[in-house]
């Protein structure tokens, strides 16, 4: 692949600083005005590249449900044992949520800002990526000669609960990397369809400590 053009790179610019702003200010107390300083532009710049804020906004939850997406769909298909599948989607999620952690916090908080036709969209492929983890869990039971007794749709929402909700409380000074905290959180989540250990307890530099 070549370089990047020079469009790609600013609006990509762009979407970062407004992603940052977005967390820490909120949509609504935002203006367009703020994200062309944060990102070094002029006004007139900006707006070559993206209408309003409301653009943005769609651009930054159209991009966080397509990589969600493509990427479960991609494991899905590459992976055969459905345990491992939702080891690898839930790691994955981690992962990304933590570096990507003001773009998510803007994903989970300001859904009512967006409007109604792209709510209705962000809801459908939300269904079409927890339907990957129902489908794989559902795998998994079928396959077991003593499956545990669980809820599946319950089951599937406390697995993405808690995986989504590290936008909240990492930090990129803590103890784990995202990595790390991805396989920490998805053994506990996945521990009750019969993994068969839990994650240890020791320092960052051995690659496999908690947050």
């Amino acid at each position: 692949m070549g370089r990047p053009s020079r469009a790609h790179e600013v609006r990509r610019l762009i979407l970062d600083g407004a992603a940052d702003i977005f967390s820490r200010r909120g949509y609504r107390a935002t203006s367009m005005n703020e994200i062309a300083a944060a990102v070094g532009l002029s006004k007139p710049t900006l707006y070559h590249y993206f209408h309003n804020k409301e653009e943005i906004l769609v651009r930054l939850y159209e991009e966080v449900m397509s990589d969600a997406v493509d990427n479960a769909v991609e494991i899905s298909e590459a992976v055969d044992e459905p345990l491992e599948v939702l080891r690898r989607l839930l790691v994955y999620r981690v992962r990304t949520t933590c570096e990507r952690q003001s773009i998510h916090k803007v994903f989970f908080e300001e859904e009512e800002e967006l409007p109604r036709d792209l709510v209705e969209t962000v809801i459908e492929q939300r269904r079409r990526y927890e339907d990957v983890y129902r489908t794989q869990v559902r795998r998994f039971l079928d396959a077991h000669p003593d499956p545990p007794d669980i809820d599946v749709t319950v089951f599937v929402n406390t697995c993405l609960g808690a995986a989504n909700w590290v936008y909240k409380w990492y930090r990129s000074d803590g103890a784990s990397t995202p990595e790390q905290l991805g396989h920490q959180i998805a053994a506990y989540a996945l521990h009750p369809l019969g993994t068969s250990s839990l994650p240890s307890h020791r320092s960052r530099a051995t690659d496999d400590s908690p947050q």
